[in-house]
């Protein structure tokens, strides 16, 4: 252990990994001595944190008796600056070996689960020995393995509790693009009268996730005790799960798995259902979509899912209703989170312009919830569901939720570098690819700007004639609209067949 050092706050966000960074020349230690570990621990009178270390040769950024710290770190030390500061060398955690052992396609028992997701949740991996376990659980997880990832990572961080036995919740596990219905079923279910405390994940592989689309709208960075005051007065919340300490060690995970592009099944599931059951819901509605270029291409592999989804349930005490629904093309029309958000008030607005595909869905999804009532009579839901859109109530509750939730951080102003992606021939739009159109959003800027994405023109089944606008990508950055640009000129996500006839063509 070195000598103390004194705390110096360096504000550089470093994405949910502790930094801490030393002087080359420090009057204390010699930084060379830590090199070449993967962590550092740090201790200072609180708990003592880990941290990646880095080499500061810049001679005024730091006094040689400092040690910096980023703002993950410095937020977790809970220490002022000037505390005296020891570090010493960490070792690599044991559950490594179980990480290891993975690697070498071993089946890991429910204990070293657990002890690799406290290791985690504690932050004492590196985002490459995080990598590492994520690569291995993509190649095979079994059922026990994903039923013990589930309750190991609910385990670990807060969990919440509500009154009453009935506290209903509704996820999409994603791949469709616009698939935005969680913000319309959220406030017909308040409205309705049943608790529905909706967390939400930021985007992994989408333009936008739920809590990046209603950032647009509303703050989603409420901690428990506001999430409670919101649920206790509206009935209702849609927000960022990752600031209530849900399953912390899933946050990290998919911290790592966005750059990475991955979402494996078992993951995908152990992910989805802890969040729920830290959460404490009780009954679930999820939202299964299939298509050819969705995140599940087809019906036997969303069967296998959906018994994957309804064992685990069963298992940790969650009601779950697993619905396969269309995932063949985007829903509506905006794809990103400020394109999104105008859909969503569109359709809660009741708005002629509002796309049908979304509202429909939703009402489809929030009738499945509300059938989960009890004191609704069988086979109702559905009626009570657009009685409850259609009269404004809905929308009120929204207009309440997000007054309760307090006024975005900033505010997302749709990007104003355009360009139309025209269609190359006469005929209908026969196809539209998922995956492409979330990766051009992605491209142009969604989620990180909340104003960039796709808004499109033309749906399959539509006619479409030689050089009309198929849709419109927006950035706010000139650098993301020419790769944006590029890259749809090269695919642009559709194909166009004749109008009379099986012929297609990319459009």
């Amino acid at each position: 252990m070195t000598g103390p050092l004194r705390l110096r706050h360096v504000p550089i966000d470093t994405n949910r990994e502790p930094v801490a960074y030393l002087p080359r020349h420090s009057s204390v230690c010699r930084p060379e001595d830590f090199q070449a570990l993967a962590k550092i621990e740090l201790r200072g009178g609180g708990t003592p944190i880990l941290a990646t270390l880095n080499i500061v040769d810049h001679d005024d950024m730091l006094a040689r008796d400092e040690v910096g710290v980023s703002d993950q770190a410095f937020a977790l030390l809970r220490l002022p600056e000037g505390t005296p500061i020891e570090i010493e060398q960490a070792p690599p955690p044991a559950s490594l070996d179980a990480v290891h052992a993975k690697i070498r396609g071993a089946e890991l028992s429910q204990g070293a689960i657990e002890t690799i997701v406290a290791d985690i949740a504690a932050m004492r991996y590196s985002r490459m020995e995080i990598a590492a376990f994520l690569v291995a659980c993509a190649g095979f997880l079994s059922t026990g393995e994903v039923l013990n990832l589930t309750r190991a990572m609910a385990n670990v961080g807060a969990s919440l509790h509500w009154p009453g036995d009935i506290v209903v919740d509704k996820h999409c596990i994603g791949g469709v693009p616009g698939n935005r219905t969680s913000m319309i079923v959220v406030p017909i279910v308040a409205a309705h009268g049943l608790a529905i405390p909706k967390t939400s994940s930021r985007a992994i592989t989408s333009p936008a996730g739920t809590a990046d689309t209603m950032e647009v709208l509303a703050r989603v960075d409420l901690d428990a005790s506001e999430m409670r005051e919101v649920v206790a007065a509206e009935g209702g919340c849609l927000i960022w799960g990752g600031h209530v300490n849900l399953s912390p060690a899933d946050d990290i995970l998919i911290s790592v798995e966005r750059p990475l592009n991955l979402d494996p099944p078992g993951q995908l599931v152990a992910s989805i259902l802890s969040k729920k059951l830290a959460a404490g819901v009780t009954r679930l509605v999820l939202d299964l979509p299939v298509g050819p270029s969705a995140k599940v291409r087809d019906k036997a592999g969303a069967l296998q899912l959906r018994k994957l989804f309804e064992y685990v349930a069963d298992q940790i005490g969650l009601a779950i209703d697993v619905g396969i629904t269309d995932g063949t093309q985007p829903i509506g029309r905006g794809i990103g989170p400020a394109l999104e958000a105008r859909d969503v008030m569109q359709v809660l607005n009741g708005e002629a312009s509002a796309p049908a595909d979304l509202r429909e869905r939703s009402l489809q999804l929030a009738a499945r919830v509300l059938e989960l009532d009890p004191a609704l009579r069988g086979g109702s839901g559905l009626a009570r569901a657009r009685d409850l859109l259609e009269s404004g109530a809905a929308r009120r509750k929204m207009g309440r939720i997000l007054a309760a939730q307090g006024r975005p951080p900033t505010g997302a102003v749709l990007g104003g570098l355009t360009h139309a992606i025209p269609a190359v021939a006469d005929g209908r739009v026969s196809a539209i690819d998922c995956y492409r159109i979330a990766r051009l959003a992605r491209a142009a800027g969604a989620p990180f700007d909340k104003g960039a994405g796709i808004d499109l023109l033309k749906k399959v089944g539509e006619p479409v004639e030689r050089g009309e606008p198929l849709y419109r990508l927006h950035s706010c950055l000139d650098a993301n609209f020419r790769l944006a640009v590029a890259a749809a000129e090269t695919d642009c996500g559709y194909r166009v067949g004749r109008a009379h006839g099986p012929e297609a063509k990319d459009a």
